[in-house]
Order: structure tokens, then sequence, then C-alpha cells
């Protein structure tokens, strides 16, 4: 039987704290979680509005109709407007698996996903750990990370200078694996002419 990780929150010997942590959700921290879409929305709120006292609302929606038809042709607009999606779906995704493995404080604190941006592979998050959270903890839970985030690997590094800091690499595509593959032809062959003499 494998032994298990002493920084596994599933085997937890304090099995009273279930019912007394609570998880808070402060004004100001779902406004931290949904930046970025209350952002998109009061950009093209804001941006629509302006554009409805110009002109008429067919020629608003005309307009609105034409930037993201714009946006998902060109293929480097496309390519950035993917990749941003994924960031603030791994983001979301990091904060569920947060809650989800109790990687979080006793009172329920999670940690702060300060930024995340996208790389050639994946994307890369920078976390500020809360007092009772390490870069271990993450370590630990790398597997559910990338299950999570629906990506092949999760990786997890300490910040050099800060202890409170952590990378998360959210690894998606492997750009050093070969794009097209040549099988061999002896599979194909007979078993009896696949031997070495």
């Amino acid at each position: 039987m494998p032994q298990s990780s002493p920084r596994n929150h599933r085997n937890n010997p304090y099995t009273l704290d279930r019912m007394f942590a609570q998880v808070h959700h402060s004004a100001a921290g779902s406004l931290w979680r949904f930046r970025t879409e209350l952002g998109a929305l009061a950009t093209v709120t804001a941006s629509g509005w302006e554009l409805e006292t110009m002109v008429t609302l067919g020629w608003t929606l005309i307009v609105f109709g034409l930037v993201a038809m714009t946006a998902l042709a060109v293929p480097w607009t496309r390519q950035l407007v993917v990749r941003r999606a994924w960031c603030v779906i791994s983001r979301h995704r990091i904060q569920r698996v947060c809650f989800e493995t109790r990687m979080h404080t006793r009172s329920g604190r999670l940690p702060l996903v300060v930024r995340i941006t996208p790389t050639e592979v994946g994307e890369r998050a920078l976390i500020w750990c809360r007092a009772g959270i390490c870069a271990d903890d993450f370590t630990a839970h790398a597997p559910e990370i990338a299950a999570a985030c629906l990506a092949r690997q999760a990786r997890v590094e300490g910040s050099r200078r800060w202890a409170q800091l952590v990378y998360v690499d959210i690894v998606r595509r492997d750009t050093l694996a070969p794009h097209h593959v040549i099988h061999s032809g002896l599979a194909l062959m007979p078993p009896r002419w696949r031997k070495a003499s």
C-alpha cells in the first residue's frame, strides 16, 4: 500500500474542521474573482450605449457583429481571444480546485490568483498564498490542478524571493512534439520477419 503524503488534505487528521470552516464570499472577493468578466461587460455596455446615441440600434448591432466576426476571422486576433478565454477559465478552475481540495485557510479564504498570462504552451498563474498555505500544497495537488484546468500537466514553482508567491504553469500544448508522425512499416510485417537474426 503506498504511503500517503502528509501534505495531502484528503488525509486530514482534523475531521471536525469541515463542520467549523465556512467559506466567506465577500463583495470585494467576488469583484476580484470576476474582474475580467465585469470589465468586459462594462466596456461592451459603455461602448454600446455611446454607439447607440450616435446611430440606431440596428447599426449598433451590425457594428458589434462586424467587430466580433473580424476578431474571430483574423488568425492572430482569434488566437489572442482564445488564449485570453483560456486564462479566464483556468483562473476560475484554479479557484475551484483550491476550494475542493481544501487548499484554503481554516476560515475559508482561498489563495488569490493575482495574475494569469498566456504562454506558448498554456498559461502561467501567479498565486498569492494566504497564511497556512504554501507552494508544497500546490505541488501535492498538481494532478488535480491539471485535471481541473483540462490540461496535460500542471507545474508548480515557488518564488525565489517571496515564500507566499507561487507560479503554476498549466501545460496544454507540447510545442516540441512532432506535428506529423511517420509510422514504421515494420508493424505491418508478419511477426516471423520482424525477428532479428
